[in-house]
């Protein structure tokens, strides 16, 4: 970004988005509210028309059971009872039925003898004495609030006073069926008494009540709306002055921790931000930095790009050396420009730079890669041209060899063309092996066995020559997956490395450890020796370099590939007269 844009805009008025969003939060909430009510309400509206039709039905029992105390009640009583009390207000009808639904009473005699309730479980009815309600429909559509229960005029006995005498008896049931003739029957108790309620009273003041509580629900959500918007617009000021801090937050989040390194100069030249991974390439802190003078603090390659933006007062895009503390010189690669305001103001100067260390490694890395390639191609074809003469060559000499067996000089010098040869031959071989791909067999491998196992294998070399060995291979590591016997030769070939670079009573020391991270497999390998040259330790993995007079320079690349193959990787720390560290580190997945 070449240019800051500083406008702030504020509008004092309601956006759609705060209408939508109040509307969005207050609709649902009144809706909710005003269903609520209406539930209470049709919920006490059932509860009143239930307790209405059970005290019905209560009174209707007490009266007949009085009428019973008597002495000649009948079903003419019980009919004319029940034609009376059906006479009260919002009493449709009032009637008995047998468990079967058959009409017994009712307030309307020519109904007797009918059936009513036929989807009802009446059976279960006449034996509860549990209230029940449901709506019905009458002829005139109307809606009716129906009560029904087991009918029990008789419960429990009856005690008699006649004349200072106390005496008791069964409460005798003797009224007959309606449909009958008026004859002394027994009480039979498996009826059902139906109370039937109009419910058209009812149901108009609960219309009206839903009408007031809709109309309660609309006024208060306007209320509620207009608080919302106020308070919307109360805030506004508040917000717009709260939303350049919070863009300043995110955008110092950001640059703090951006991948790449950030500096920011002001118009003074003076460092205004400096971000942590500037801190960690160029090694300085931003206490020691900011607000200081970019050419008191930055690295001189730095803040000279500084002066070539205010000149050219465009971009610049280039690849330095870059020096830090202790004489250490970084590649980097750097981008300068200039900010202005969006109406040509200027602001300052930013920096942004990364580190290329590795990348440049990685660069080599590759081009190694394809010139190793492009000698083992070469190599190849060599050694096949070269093998044929030199099988000639020792047959020769052999020959030459058994000839002159009593010339010594001429046997002797036979013997040097048969030594020199199979070197020779040697060498070729391994230039070959070099060369040609390499075939892992791999196989479940316990690590730590195959340790021990190469380290027994040089324990007469090492005697001779007073060398101690060291080893810590106590990391409990399942088996993995690579190939013995090339591992083993890898093993070897550094263990022989370390021995013919250390003199009397050196030490040896392998160990077998996690990475830091406790996932990836690392074997470390250290001598006190001689140690590698610096400038001899970048090109110790490239084939036919050896500091050694008798060396062929193939061990150590043919090591690298052996590990690559692997997947793996190898490194070498190495200070002249201090010894050698090589650490091999494998992957985790190849754990089994």
């Amino acid at each position: 970004m070449r240019k800051i844009e500083a406008k702030t805009n504020w509008w004092v008025g309601v956006s759609p988005w705060i209408i939508l969003g109040a509307v969005l939060v207050l609709v649902p909430l009144f809706v909710f509210m005003t269903v609520e009510n209406i539930n209470r309400q049709k919920e006490g509206t059932t509860k009143l028309l239930l307790e209405k039709g059970a005290a019905l039905i209560r009174s209707f029992e007490a009266g007949a059971r009085t009428g019973m105390m008597g002495m000649s009640w009948g079903g003419f009583q019980v009919q004319r009872l029940l034609m009376e009390t059906a006479q009260q207000p919002d009493i449709i009808y009032l009637m008995v039925t047998d468990s079967e639904g058959r009409i017994l009473a009712h307030n309307e005699p020519s109904k007797i003898g009918k059936r009513h309730g036929m989807g009802l479980d009446l059976e279960r009815v006449s034996g509860s004495q549990d209230v029940n309600w449901h709506e019905v429909s009458g002829q005139d559509d109307s809606q009716i609030f129906e009560v029904f229960r087991q009918f029990a005029p008789t419960r429990g006995r009856v005690r008699m006073h006649h004349s200072g005498m106390s005496h008791r008896r069964n409460v005798v049931n003797d009224w007959c069926r309606p449909h009958m003739a008026p004859e002394s029957t027994p009480y039979d108790p498996g009826q059902v008494i139906f109370v039937g309620l109009d419910m058209g009273p009812v149901e108009a003041a609960r219309k009206e009540d839903m009408r007031n509580s809709v109309v309660m629900a609309v006024t208060f959500l306007l209320i509620g709306f207009a608080g919302m918007v106020s308070l919307f617009l109360a805030q506004a000021y508040r917000s717009t002055k709260t939303s350049l801090s919070r863009l300043k937050a995110f955008s110092d989040n950001l640059v703090e921790n951006m991948p790449m390194g950030l500096v920011a100069i002001d118009m003074n030249r003076k460092i205004a931000s400096f971000n942590q991974t500037a801190e960690s390439v160029l090694q300085l802190s931003s206490g020691e930095v900011l607000w200081k003078m970019a050419e008191q603090v930055l690295p001189q390659p730095l803040w000279e790009l500084i002066d070539e933006v205010q000149t050219s007062k465009g971009i610049i895009e280039r690849e330095i050396d870059c020096p830090v503390k202790w004489g250490k010189i970084i590649p980097l690669e750097v981008i300068a420009t200039f900010l202005e305001e969006e109406h040509g103001g200027f602001l300052g100067y930013v920096v942004l730079f990364r580190d290329l260390t590795q990348i440049q490694y990685l660069k080599r890395e590759v081009q190694r890669s394809q010139r190793l390639a492009s000698i083992g191609r070469l190599a190849a074809g060599v050694a096949h041209e070269i093998r044929n003469p030199l099988s000639s060559i020792k047959g020769f000499a052999t020959y030459f060899k058994e000839r002159y067996r009593e010339v010594p000089e001429d046997q002797k010098t036979a013997e040097v063309m048969i030594q020199e040869v199979e070197r020779l031959n040697r060498v070729i071989g391994q230039l070959l092996e070099f060369a040609r791909p390499m075939s892992i067999e791999e196989k479940p491998t316990s690590i730590q066995a195959l340790i021990q196992h190469s380290v027994k294998l040089i324990e007469g070399d090492v005697n001779k020559k007073g060398i101690s060995i060291d080893t810590d291979i106590s990391p409990e590591i399942d088996k993995m997956m690579i190939d013995p016997d090339r591992f083993k030769q890898v093993l070897l070939n550094l263990y022989l490395n370390s021995i013919e670079a250390m003199g009397e009573e050196g030490r040896l020391s392998v160990g077998l450890r996690r990475d830091e991270d406790g996932r990836d497999i690392q074997i470390v390998i250290s001598d006190t020796g001689a140690g590698i040259r610096g400038e001899d330790l970048p090109h110790i993995f490239d084939p036919y370099f050896t500091s050694k007079s008798s060396g062929t320079g193939l061990g150590l690349a043919i090591v690298l590939k052996i590990i690559e193959s692997h997947g793996g990787k190898i490194g070498v720390e190495s200070q002249p007269g201090e010894g050698t560290t090589v650490t091999i580190t494998l992957p985790f997945s190849r754990e089994v």
